[in-house]
């Protein structure tokens, strides 16, 4: 069971962030080529069922929800692993 308020579990995806190559193009706080963490938490904040299209577009890419910049496809994550990490990032309200 994923605990989201766990600090813990929030250091182990942003590590897990990390080694998956997100931080590439993301970053806590700050857009760098895609949005902040931050920012994609607040923009789908209390939107049932979103967990499962973001988990689809962190694996296999996509584009327009942030502009003209397309979201690569991220074959490295697993579908567990892009669970882990949507959980997070919608945790960081």
């Amino acid at each position: 069971m994923l605990l989201l308020g766990n600090p813990l579990m929030a250091a182990a995806n942003a590590e897990l962030a990390r080694d998956k190559r997100c931080m590439n193009c993301h970053a806590l706080e700050r857009k760098i080529v895609g949005p902040s963490f931050q920012d994609v938490a607040r923009r789908y904040a209390g939107k049932p069922g979103v967990a499962p299209t973001l988990v689809q577009k962190t694996v296999k890419g996509g584009g327009g929800a942030w502009g003209p910049v397309p979201m690569a496809a991220n074959p490295q994550v697993t579908p567990e692993e892009a669970r882990k990490l949507v959980a997070w990032v919608l945790s960081l309200k």
